[in-house]
């Protein structure tokens, strides 16, 4: 006699989808787009929530049911540029390859990201007086970081003998200032496109740390 199977078939249980949240994270994305375009074009002190709140054709009580006050949007708006960037980082990392390939990859992804962000990055550097002392030392740390993380991925390619530095740390830190610093110049309708400025920041890095053959 054929003997029959005992197993059980498994349901595949649907997917929940947390409609509620995702919807409060796009409110809170409009709220802080909208509120950094103002902070770049009139400065953090000269917007007013109420001016959001007129962007976006809703009442202040609406931003007060997502952001606590006006520090804490530019807290968010500060952050955005740094954690864009460091998980960026951390996912070249997470793909491996030489220090090269690696850097060439970083150094791009992070770059685009900049000028992706430009306002964001503005806003920062430009407002970094008006953040509160303890958000603006955690968004140094995230600046730290960063650099560290640069310097261990500088430090892997002069072990294996790509790259030829004698500083790494200070290396580190001119690569992090030159991607930075492309949000302060970088003109979207400029006589230099994003990607042309992707290439020529990735040919002066690789000039910067390569060995000579």
């Amino acid at each position: 006699m054929a003997r029959t199977s005992t197993a059980r078939k498994t349901k595949t249980e649907p997917i929940r989808r947390d409609v509620k949240g995702e919807i409060s994270a796009y409110k809170r994305r409009l709220i802080l787009e909208e509120a950094c375009h103002l902070f770049y074009a009139q400065g953090y002190e000269g917007t007013t929530l109420e001016a959001v709140a007129d962007r976006l054709n809703v009442t202040k009580p609406f931003i007060y049911s997502y952001y606590r006050n006006k520090a804490e949007i530019l807290r968010e708006v500060s952050e955005r540029g740094i954690r864009l960037c460091l998980a960026a980082l951390d996912d070249v990392r997470a793909i491996g390859g030489t220090p090269m390939a690696q850097l060439k990859a970083v150094v791009e992804r992070v770059t685009s990201l900049i000028i992706d962000n430009q306002e964001y990055i503005v806003v920062y550097q430009r407002e970094e007086k008006n953040l509160e002392p303890a958000t603006a030392r955690d968004i140094r740390k995230l600046r730290k970081a960063f650099d560290t993380k640069i310097e261990v991925l500088l430090d892997e390619g002069v072990a294996s003998g790509a790259f030829d530095i004698e500083d790494t740390g200070f290396a580190a830190i001119s690569i992090s200032g030159l991607m930075s610093w492309t949000a302060n110049w970088f003109l979207p309708d400029g006589k230099r496109s994003a990607s042309e400025v992707v290439v020529q920041t990735l040919k002066m890095v690789t000039h910067m740390v390569a060995a000579p053959k």
